[in-house]
């Protein structure tokens, strides 16, 4: 999924910058009108801290221009302060030293950000200069957005000649193509996948992909040259002579087993160990495996050794001459030679993928943390500003406050109520995220947890709600977790559905049915059914410009309420129809394997 944009005079304003830009403004403005009001009234405990709300959401998003964000905000919250503390000059200093404050704390952020910017385009060094050939496409098309040096090679295309192409165009034949779609439609993320891609003038390259989602529009594709391992898989044969000239230019590393001895070894293995064919010859592979690796390898060179059929990978760490540690994927195929048992020993050198994989998975960390960070810091100041607003309006007479005023009150209220929901989901996304979350098992009656979210959030004052669900019905699960899933679909239900609003919740279950079977119908709006996995995506919404407007959401709720369930070793599934209404079912087994 895109994010379109709007033009405006030269440049195109995508929709998600005019979102922030809405929130950012609608923060300031908010800001600024509850510190006038707190000035006016002498409510010397409402203070500058609020305007660090937007000043932060600004400076994270847009490090540059969130300086202009802080600028604007201290002199708004300047021109207040000097409005209602004239003439008391030592006020007036504190205002502009507070005002001051706004722009070091923004220099602050954006100098952290732009260090992590930093360390991205480090890793766009790395994506450019890797001996592993990389692209990145498009998840939607397969149309490849970018690739490096080393993958164009492989198929001698230029950068303008393959860019814009689809991935799957490249599959040397039709069946190769079908290969390659049903394995990306069952994975996103998928490792040591075998395919022939053709090359720029039509003939057949072998690679080994692996490919990952890097964000909710694009995918990378790691592409290692094995043409000439298999090149010399499928001209196998006994002639040791013709078998050294298939493999002495492979760029993968080649052995020849015999006896539990290395009878031959190709220059690239030379150069992946930093030892010379005579230094290798005669040796144990395993003496050149590192000992954390060795128990591992030993299993894997047992069923060769005895002449038995060798299938699949493995990844182990070598130890070069110089001491250095690289990771090599093995592949080893039984063959003749001399008329006598042997193996061929294929190993590949992915030290590279694996510190790119390393790379990604410590900045997904470091961006993680941040978010984090930032959650916890805007949430702590919105304690007490959710605590003086109620206070305020819960006694509207007694602290003389006006009914103009009071709406106000009120508008700055729901605004900040929101803020704080929306930063305790992405602080649960986060936890789900990192895989910490433990799950607390009890048995519990299914009915009864129903009726009781349907009671606490009055749920029947805003929908006509019906329950069919057997009072015998038991699960076994974490309650809590499941009750805000729960929660969340009928809140989900209840937000999008049309007057007169009908909720039904309903259990099935077929004799021998291995589980629970949920469902949750409103009769709303509807989702395209294009739309429903991205529904499931952090920060998704069926039409988010539309929707995240008009209901006041962020699509965060059914990911985080996927991803519990998914813990409980079940899903979540949906079907709708446009204008008629939605279906969400929760899958539950019956009995939990990982239940304590």
């Amino acid at each position: 999924m895109t994010d379109k944009g709007n033009r405006f005079l030269p440049h195109i304003i995508s929709r998600t910058d005019i979102v922030r830009f809405c929130v950012i403004t609608s923060l300031a403005v908010c800001c600024t009108l509850i510190t006038a009001l707190s000035y006016s009234r002498s409510i010397d405990f409402i203070n500058y801290q609020l305007f660090f709300i937007p000043i932060i959401y600004a400076a994270f998003f847009y490090p540059k221009r969130g300086l202009l964000v802080a600028f604007a905000c201290g002199i708004a919250y300047q021109a207040v302060g000097y409005y209602y503390r004239y003439p008391d000059y030592t006020a007036m200093v504190t205002v502009t030293s507070e005002a001051i404050l706004f722009v070091i704390i923004a220099c602050m952020i954006s100098y952290f950000i732009e260090k992590i910017r930093q360390g991205e385009t480090r890793y766009r060094s790395v994506f450019e200069h890797s001996q592993l050939g990389i692209a990145l496409f498009n998840r939607a098309d397969f149309t490849i957005r970018q690739t490096n040096t080393r993958f164009q090679d492989m198929l001698d295309y230029t950068t303008e000649e393959i860019t814009g192409k689809q991935f799957s165009s490249l599959c040397l034949t039709p069946r190769d193509k079908e290969r390659f779609l049903e394995r990306i439609a069952k994975s996103e993320a998928s490792e040591n996948f075998e395919t022939r891609l053709t090359t720029k003038s039509g003939s057949g390259y072998w690679v080994n992909l692996s490919w990952n989602t890097i964000d909710e529009t694009t995918i990378s594709c790691t592409a290692v040259n094995i043409n000439g391992r298999k090149i010399a898989e499928k001209l196998n044969n006994d002639n040791m002579m013709k078998y050294s000239q298939l493999t002495e230019n492979s760029p993968n590393g080649i052995l020849l087993i015999q006896h539990e001895t290395i009878r031959f070894s190709n220059p690239a293995f030379s150069v992946f160990s930093g030892y010379g064919k005579n230094e290798l010859a005669g040796k144990h592979l395993a003496d050149f495996v590192d000992a954390q690796d060795r128990d591992e390898f030993m299993e894997f060179a047992r069923h060769w050794s005895e002449n038995k059929p060798v299938h699949g990978e493995i990844e182990i760490r070598f130890v070069t001459k110089t001491g250095d540690t690289r990771l090599g994927s093995l592949t080893a195929n039984s063959i003749l030679h001399l008329e006598k048992p042997a193996t061929m020993i294929n190993i590949v050198d992915i030290s590279e993928k694996q510190r790119l994989s390393d790379k990604i998975h410590e900045d997904n960390e470091r961006r993680r943390g941040i978010i984090i960070t930032v959650a916890h810091e805007l949430r702590t100041p919105l304690q007490p500003i959710l605590g003086y607003l109620n206070l305020l309006l819960s006694d509207p007479d007694g602290f003389g406050i006006v009914e103009d005023t009071k709406k106000i009150l009120e508008r700055c209220l729901v605004s900040v109520d929101r803020e704080r929901q929306i930063i305790n989901q992405m602080l649960d996304l986060s936890v789900l995220d990192s895989g910490k979350l433990k799950l607390s098992y009890s048995t519990f009656p299914l009915e009864p947890l129903v009726r009781s979210i349907i009671d606490t959030s009055g749920y029947l004052s805003k929908a006509e709600v019906t329950v069919d669900i057997p009072e015998s019905v038991t699960l076994t699960a974490d309650k809590d977790r499941i009750y805000s899933v729960i929660d969340s679909l009928l809140s989900n239900a209840v937000s999008y559905s049309k007057p007169p609003r009908r909720i039904n919740i309903t259990y099935h279950s077929e004799p021998g049915d291995a589980n629970h079977h949920i469902s949750v119908q409103d009769n709303g709006i509807g989702i395209e059914q294009n739309a429903f996995s991205s529904i499931f995506e952090p920060f998704q919404l069926a039409d988010s410009a539309k929707l995240s407007r008009r209901y006041d959401r962020i699509g965060l709720s059914l990911s985080i309420a996927k991803k519990v369930v998914q813990m409980h070793s079940g899903d979540i599934s949906v079907k709708s129809a446009v204008n008629t209404g939605s279906t969400f079912t929760i899958d539950l087994p019956r009995e939990m394997k990982n239940a304590s």
